[in-house]
This record gives structure tokens, sequence and C-alpha cells, in this order.
């Protein structure tokens, strides 16, 4: 499909198609990334060592610091390269798109020489114990130390390509990093193989985000006539003018995922004060708990360029459509996955370690936590809406609420409460708060829009 096509796709396709055509590939390139992060806790729990699977629990928020990162140029990258293509600004889309990569490249190095330096620190802040540290070390040192940049380019340009109609191809590269860490993780965990238990889950992850960039690299050369995603110095110059426009969006969603550490890092040491079964058990209902979570996810990244774009094209009502369709699609899915999960506990946590112990305290704190899920599968998608309208403001205050304002009071004020299962309830209150601000915000805006005769701000 050329450069015409894809962007066709936003502009003429019918709104369900379109929609279709957006989100399925994105959802099916977000299930893969679950699978293969569900596989790391999978295949360690399969070593019925408490201890390792604790130990990918503590190494996890330095992961999602990954994501944060990509996310900064990401997010902001393919809303601001969606908006300059729906007002025909193929210049401007160039020019954000090689700030975008840069930035991104950029940030990836220095985030792994910096967490090098603050390794040991940052895991004992996480919940590390001397019989998890040596395992989240060696776990963390693969996949944030060394394979770092590999993480946050594979995610950062799957937004970019996605953000130029490439929705296919964005999935496609996702997708085979992924494939390639299931069938790596039993190689390199299992010890009837190599044996490296987490140590071995973090190199799979490592070198499978390393195949994806190169499967990307492959992409963008291929295409270099029909591509908007280049590094040439001339589409580098008045970088500091582009790159306002890509922070201020991209910053709420990088920040969503910074405080969703900080909160997930506090959880895990709350809980940390527990028995190591109550840890073990976090991390696998915390695995558990993205199947939602990242198809909503999936969902609201299929939707970012098709809405951006159609609101700086001044097609409001094409935008408000697919944002419905999107949104219903999110919601539904969550709904199923609270039921299935309330109905099958036990046997759910059970699939990822034998211990006892274990399996007991994983199925009350799943049984908490879904509560949240139907409030996320919308929350996620109004976040997006704004990000793709350009408000920048409304999408900061709603990730702040749904992540870091309230989690860390809630948390002390749960456990407090109710020692050690309070903790698991704190997600659910927060979700609900978020999700009303986001509802307010977006009729505020609705309101103003039709008072003023004119599109929102941020057009």
């Amino acid at each position: 499909m050329n450069r015409k096509q894809n962007l066709e796709v936003f502009a003429k396709t019918p709104v369900r198609k379109a929609v279709l055509l957006q989100i399925v590939p994105a959802v099916a390139s977000q299930m893969v990334t679950l699978v293969y992060n569900l596989a790391d806790t999978y295949f360690v729990g399969m070593l019925n060592a408490p201890h390792e699977t604790a130990a990918v629990t503590v190494a996890y928020p330095s992961f999602l610091m990954l994501t944060a990162i990509s996310n900064l140029f990401g997010v902001g990258g393919a809303s601001a390269i969606a908006r300059a293509l729906g007002r025909q600004d193929e210049e401007g889309a160039r020019r954000i798109a090689a700030v975008s990569l840069a930035g991104g490249l950029l940030s990836a190095l220095l985030f792994s020489a910096v967490f090098r330096l603050l390794a040991d620190p940052v895991l004992h802040l996480c919940g590390a114990t001397e019989a998890t540290y040596a395992a989240a070390y060696g776990y963390a040192k693969w996949v944030v130390i060394l394979g770092g940049p590999f993480t946050i380019l594979n995610t950062l340009l799957a937004n970019l390509v996605r953000a130029e109609g490439g929705a296919g191809a964005a999935a496609f590269g996702v997708s085979f990093g992924g494939v390639l860490n299931i069938l790596l993780d039993p190689l390199f965990v299992l010890p009837q193989f190599l044996g490296l238990g987490a140590v071995g889950a973090g190199m799979a992850t490592a070198l499978s985000n390393g195949a994806a960039v190169a499967c990307f690299a492959v992409y963008l050369v291929r295409r270099r006539g029909a591509t908007y995603l280049n590094l040439l110095p001339a589409n580098l110059r008045y970088a500091a003018q582009y790159l306002r426009p890509i922070l201020a969006i991209g910053f709420p969603s990088a920040l969503q995922y910074a405080l969703t550490v900080v909160a997930t890092a506090a959880q895990a040491d709350f809980v940390s004060q527990y028995p190591t079964e109550a840890v073990a058990a976090l991390g696998i209902v915390k695995k558990l708990d993205q199947l939602p979570l990242y198809f909503s996810i999936g969902v609201s990244n299929g939707l970012l360029p098709l809405l951006a774009y159609n609101h700086a094209a001044g097609n409001h009502h094409r935008r408000a459509q697919a944002f419905r369709i999107g949104s219903l699609m999110s919601f539904g899915f969550a709904v199923l996955c609270l039921v299935c999960y309330e109905a099958f506990a036990t046997p759910l946590v059970s699939l990822f370690i034998a211990d006892a112990a274990t399996v007991r305290y994983g199925a009350v704190f799943l049984r908490c936590m879904v509560t949240a899920m139907p409030m996320m599968a919308l929350c996620y998608p109004m976040i997006i809406q704004f990000q793709a309208m350009g408000r920048a403001r409304e999408s900061l205050v709603c990730s702040i609420l749904r992540k870091g304002v309230l989690d860390i009071p809630l948390l002390y004020l749960m456990d407090a409460l109710f020692p050690l299962y309070g903790c698991m309830w704190v997600q659910p209150i927060v979700d609900a708060i978020s999700l009303a601000a986001a509802l307010w915000f977006y009729r505020a805006i609705q309101r103003g829009s039709a008072a003023g005769g004119t599109a929102p701000a941020g057009a």
C-alpha cells in the first residue's frame, strides 16, 4: 500500500472499516507483546521457585520506564505526524518524524547508561530483598541496560509507522519480536536447556526486541521513497520548533507510565513486607490483568492516528464516530475479562505456578483488581482522544490522576485499614475517579465547541 492509499484509510474509508483496519493490527501486536510478557512469568514460574518469579516482579517497574520513554516520542510524535498529514503538511510530518526518531534514540541510550549506575538503589526501592536481588538484577541487566535501547525503539517505531498509515507493518514488526521471544524463553529459562531462570528470560527479551528493531530498519530502508520516517540532517533543521508539540502530547503518556513505575514499585514494596509468595502472586496477577489493559492500549494506539488526522482535517463527526466504536470494543472486552477472571481466578493463577500459598494469595488479589478493568478500558481511549485533539492539559490531568497523585496516598491508607489486601483495591478506586474526570473534560470540550461554533483547541 502506497502513501496515498494509507492516508485514504484515515480520510475516506467507511468509519467502521477504517477503525477495524487500524485497531485489529494494533491489538494483534499488543496481544503478542502480552503473550511474550506472560511467557517470561510462565516459564520462570515453571521452575516452582517463588524467589525467581518475585525477581521478575521486582524488575518490572524498570521495564515500564522504557515504555514511558518510548511513549514520550512515540505517542507525541504519532499524534503530531497524523495531525500534520490531516493539514496536508507533508514537510512538517517528515520533520516531526525525524525529531521523534532522534529524540527516542538519544533518550534510550541515556536511560540505559543512567540505570547502569543506579540499578542497585532502584531495585531495592522496587522491593528487592536478599532472596530476590541477584535474579532481579540479572533480569534487569539484560532487559534495561543492554536491551533497553531496542525495547524503546521497537515501541517508538511501531507508533510512528502506524501514524503514517502503516498499521499492518507496525503490527508485523512488534509481532516478529514477540513471537521470537516466546520461542526463546523456554530455551533460555528451563533447566533441561540452558537453565538460566529469570536471567534467561531477560536475555530472551533483549534479543527479541533487537530483532524487532532490525525488522523495522529493513522496512524503512525498503520504503525510502514512500515513508516520512528518516534521519536525514535536512529533516532535523528547526528541531526545537517541532520538539515542543511532540513533548506536549507525549509527556502525559510518558508520565502515566513513569508514575505507574512509582505506583507499581510502591505496591511491590508494601507487599514485600509479607511472605515472598505474596510478592510472587502479585507479579502473576499483574501479568494476568494485562490482557484487558493491552487490548485497550491496542485499541487506543490504533485510534490515535485516525482520530488525530480527522481532527486536524476538520472531520469531527468522523472522529467522534471512530472514537465511539473503539471505546465500545475496549469496554466490551474488559467486561468479558472481568467475568472470566472472577469465575476462574484460582485455575488461572495455577497456570503460572504450582506453589499452593502463591496460588491462594493470587486468586484473592486477582478478584480484587479485576473490578478496575471496565473503567480502565474507557480511560485509555478517552486520554488518547485528548492527545489526538492536541489537548495536552486534559490528557496530563487524566494521566496523573490515573497514576501518581492518588495511588501512593491510597496505598498507605488502604494497607493500614486492610493489611495486604487493601493494596489491591487502590486501582479500582483510582480508575473510577480518573474516568469521571475524563468524562467531565470531554463534555466541557464538546459544550465549548458547540457554543463557539468552531473546532476544539489544538487543531
